[in-house]
């Protein structure tokens, strides 16, 4: 017979064999591996190749604007990651994005609230959604894509319904709010100066904190996580309601930007993210990835998008070239899982 105390032992030690626990790992050895010094590589390639097919690439106002597209566009890519390592994934990133816009532009404009107070009510009911979607993957026992695509139907149909389909136009918006999504200090945009906060925070937390480990050794073998006595249900609960709170910020974000809510913002943003993810080494089956890798992904993608536009590409083939990424992204995951097992 096993006994409890030699049961505990074997889970613990497989759990730190297979699961790939980034605080382990100093950040500077964490840029030498293979796959974030790969994508550097590629970033460099494209910003030296496009430098020569396009005199608008290297401008100041075109990096200005990859920089706020990927920084808030990171916030999503940051959560996300966090939910693929516990196992899990989300595809009403993009449809609750919108949904925080609208909420917030609707109880701004029709409701007479505070901009800052309606952004707070947008935001909460973004982590009552991830809180919701929790729910039901920890104790009614669904699938994680099953529940997020539930979600993102109902939310894209609120946001309609919210809006009659048309732009809430924000004019009125103060200009202290609007300063989250415009301003810069010195040449920096608070945008940048945002997402960079929160790469260093989640990153530090990843690696460091007893509670992102537990995010690994849940994604990388659930069964032996709960028998070294990690609460796996509540693990998986808290990643899929922090990946909606962060689409709740990056909302009000985008919203203070434009000074507008769009209803149908965010349309394929979901496969974006995942792309950038799992581009960045966080793996569909759970237990792996980096906050580094991840961004990476998504300053490629970025970069891939800007180039397509100044080239002059059909938005057609924008699309057609975006998904032949995330395939490519995730035929490679399963070869490297593959190879693993």
């Amino acid at each position: 017979m096993t006994t409890g105390g030699s049961m505990y032992s074997a889970a613990e030690h497989g759990l730190h064999d297979k699961a790939e626990v980034a605080e382990a790992v100093p950040l500077w050895r964490r840029m030498l591996r293979m796959r974030e010094t790969g994508l550097i590589v590629i970033i460099l390639a494209l910003f030296i190749g496009m430098s020569f097919a396009s005199p608008y690439f290297l401008t100041w106002a075109n990096i200005r604007a990859m920089s706020m597209a990927f920084a808030v566009d990171g916030l999503l890519v940051i959560g996300m990651t966090i939910l693929l390592i516990s196992g899990g994934i989300d595809l009403s990133v993009g449809s609750v994005t919108a949904l925080a816009m609208v909420i917030a532009g609707w109880l701004f404009l029709n409701a007479g609230v505070d901009p800052w107070i309606a952004s707070l009510i947008s935001i909460a009911t973004c982590t009552g959604i991830g809180a919701t979607m929790g729910f039901f993957v920890t104790r009614v026992g669904l699938h994680h894509f099953i529940v997020s695509l539930a979600v993102m139907v109902i939310a894209r149909g609120a946001c309609l319904l919210g809006t009659g389909g048309r732009p809430l136009g924000l004019y009125t918006l103060p200009p202290e709010f609007k300063f989250i999504g415009q301003g810069a200090i010195g040449p920096i945009p608070i945008v940048i100066i945002i997402f960079f906060v929160a790469v260093i925070a989640f990153d530090f937390m990843l690696r460091r904190t007893t509670m992102f480990r537990r995010v690994f050794y849940t994604g990388s073998n659930k069964k032996a996580a709960t028998y070294s006595g990690i609460n796996t249900k509540k693990v998986i609960f808290l990643t899929t309601t922090l990946c909606s709170t962060l689409c709740g910020i990056a909302g009000i974000i985008y919203m203070a930007r434009f000074g507008s809510a769009q209803p149908t913002f965010g349309v394929g943003l979901e496969l974006t993210v995942i792309a950038a993810a799992v581009i960045g080494g966080a793996s569909l089956n759970g237990g792996s990835g980096t906050i580094l890798g991840a961004i990476l992904g998504v300053i490629l993608l970025s970069v891939v998008s800007s180039s397509l536009a100044l080239l002059d590409v059909s938005v057609y083939w924008q699309d057609i070239i975006r998904g032949s990424i995330l395939l490519a992204a995730v035929t490679i995951d399963h070869l490297l899982n593959k190879k693993r097992s």
